[in-house]
């Protein structure tokens, strides 16, 4: 018998959950439909989304003849073969992992899709305005799929107990439903799997969320190395301790962790300490460098106990990104041609010369002297504008003015 979630594949618009925006009563592609005006599109997504579902329905409703297409596995040949369909008439061609189609099928197939012999909808768990080739993605639509809710993963199981393909007297509780979605790490094809495992506990005439662990095993987690969604957690992490939610950079820590890919995690924290904390705590920065040292030395599972310390430690410390602010403006100016000659009195060729020009600061009082070091043409610029959030960096303005002061006196 084929698996419940393929018994249960959505066979309307309607049944598809999440995804009204496309498909809904105001979606574009219901419209496509219903004006009889496919338009070649891209759906990329999270799997488990309904990529593939979607694709499938527009098929069914489409007045066109359709063919599967893998741009991973199938061949140029097999194109071919499709594309001499167009002969008698247009076709549709769904396009699975468009991402990793070829230069030479792209470039045998896009001549129909710019005649209208051809119409792409292609899938992709991957961002396309990253992956996909520009000269496909110029021609095709690109729709973003949501990533489903555990409501809407609980709307399907529940719709799931009440469909004709399962027989079954065990009852579930909502806590229990709520499990499997909670499990289910976003997919919906994941949830109903759990689901069909969790009736074969056919011993039991209540399933509660700790008998159906029992079937369902470690619960699925959303990791992906190589795409979108290990980036987004990596960001994530960053926003959380550059907003001080340090229950969330706790979280995001655990989700790195188990990733197992150290090098990533520690040069993402490095990165924070100076960017994100910077001058409001400098004492964090070897701080984070020696937890991250440790970390790597260690490797998994102790590495998470110095990772703990730094993330905590960043997550609470005051911020400041005037560094980085300061030097990222003075870039600007440059790249933008603000700039100009340096002055004479600080280029060693001319202070060979005359050694008069260069006024050595560790001559006079405090070590300081009233001496340009700014082109002409820069002399009233101030890159570094200093906050008073921390005793540190509210050291610095105060610091920074004393220098002020004794240079204008002279």
């Amino acid at each position: 018998m084929k698996p419940l979630a393929h018994r249960l594949r959505p066979t309307r618009f309607e049944d598809v959950v999440g995804q009204d925006h496309l498909i809904g009563p105001d979606g574009i592609i219901t419209h496509m439909i219903e004006q009889h005006k496919l338009i070649s599109f891209i759906l990329y997504g999270n799997p488990g989304t309904g990529k593939t579902t979607i694709a499938g329905l527009v098929a069914k409703r489409a007045n066109l003849e359709s063919f599967a297409f893998s741009a991973a596995t199938d061949s140029k040949q097999r194109l071919k073969e499709i594309i001499d369909m167009t002969a008698y008439n247009d076709v549709l061609l769904i396009i699975d992992e468009i991402h990793r189609m070829k230069t030479d099928i792209q470039d045998y197939l896009l001549p129909y899709v710019e005649e209208g012999k051809v119409t792409i909808i292609g899938l992709t768990t991957n961002n396309p305005y990253i992956t996909v080739n520009p000269a496909i993605r110029s021609r095709c639509h690109i729709y973003q799929l949501n990533d489903i809710t555990e409501s809407d993963i609980i709307k399907v199981l529940e719709n799931a107990l009440l469909s004709d393909e399962v027989d079954t007297d065990l009852t579930l509780t909502k806590d229990t439903l709520a499990y499997i979605a909670q499990s289910a790490g976003g997919e919906i094809r994941t949830a109903l799997n759990m689901l069909e495992a969790t009736l074969l506990l056919t011993q039991y005439e209540i399933i509660t969320p700790k008998i159906a662990k029992l079937a369902i095993g470690k619960p699925v987690l959303q990791l992906d190395g190589n795409a979108d969604n290990y980036y987004e957690v990596l960001s994530a992490f960053q926003k959380s301790i550059r907003g001080s939610d340090v229950d969330a950079s706790l979280h995001y820590l655990a989700r790195l962790i188990v990733m197992q890919d150290l090098v990533s995690l520690t040069r993402r924290l490095m990165v924070i300490a100076y960017e994100d904390i910077g001058l409001a705590n400098p004492q964090i920065n070897p701080k984070v460098m020696a937890a991250c040292d440790a970390a790597i030395k260690l490797g998994l599972p102790e590495a998470r106990i110095p990772l703990s310390v730094a993330v905590i430690d960043c997550a609470l410390s005051p911020k400041s990104n005037t560094a980085l602010v300061a030097l990222d403006q003075a870039l600007e100016d440059f790249q933008n041609g603000v700039s100009g000659p340096i002055p004479k009195h600080i280029i060693n060729r001319e202070i060979k010369g005359d050694a008069s020009l260069y006024k050595y600061p560790h001559n006079y009082p405090y070590a300081m002297v009233d001496q340009t070091y700014l082109p002409e043409n820069l002399l009233n610029k101030h890159y570094f504008e200093p906050k008073e959030d921390s005793t540190y960096e509210k050291a610095l303005k105060e610091r920074l003015e004393w220098i002020q002061k004794k240079k204008s006196r002279g």
